[in-house]
């Protein structure tokens, strides 16, 4: 627990937006397609976990965190709803050109958030700024339609979702047996 006897909800949030960005950016590099496994974690873990996580870092008054896991639990929510409205008849496509416009937005988005991360551990700014490059890839395999970035892309996005995994399990760990048992710089 911290000073304020609140728990910290950064690992929930790590964790949604880690596993999710992990099994989307496999299918990124090409293992397999986008099916409903993927837009399942896409609502509810990458999704809604990180917007509950969001909530409780504005309880504890973590600006960066509630910016954070909102912010991004939103960005999961609708980039689902980006593959799924064309689907169910509501919308046309989103084309390539468009969508990466949007995943350049995300990408200025984070890297601002990476200065932010600037006064805190290595790990997280590891993660912010391997996700700003994602987000900055995905945008150029939208705008080229280079599969070998987008491949690329793939790898680096499973290197960031395994970099936010390690520090939530860092975090829980070291709580839990107060001690740095797993190190985050």
């Amino acid at each position: 627990m911290n000073d304020k006897g609140l728990a910290n909800p950064g690992p929930l949030g790590l964790m949604g937006f880690g596993m999710t960005t992990i099994l989307l950016n496999i299918h990124n590099a090409g293992f397999f397609p986008i099916s409903s496994m993927i837009l399942a974690m896409g609502i509810f873990y990458g999704g809604m976990a990180q917007i509950v996580a969001g909530v409780l870092e504005f309880r504890k008054g973590n600006t960066f965190g509630v910016t954070a896991f909102i912010s991004y639990g939103f960005f999961w929510i609708t980039l689902v709803a980006l593959m799924l409205m064309p689907k169910l008849g509501w919308t046309e496509a989103t084309p390539h050109s468009y969508m990466a416009w949007f995943l350049f937005l995300w990408g200025v988005f984070t890297l601002f958030m990476f200065v932010g991360t600037l006064k805190a551990n290595k790990t997280l700014r590891f993660i912010f700024g391997s996700l700003a490059v994602l987000f900055f890839l995905l945008a150029a395999r939208d705008w080229t339609g280079s599969v070998i970035i987008g491949k690329i892309a793939g790898w680096e996005g499973i290197i960031c979702g395994m970099s936010a995994i390690y520090l939530a399990m860092a975090e829980v760990i070291n709580e839990q047996f107060d001690s740095a048992l797993l190190p985050v710089g």
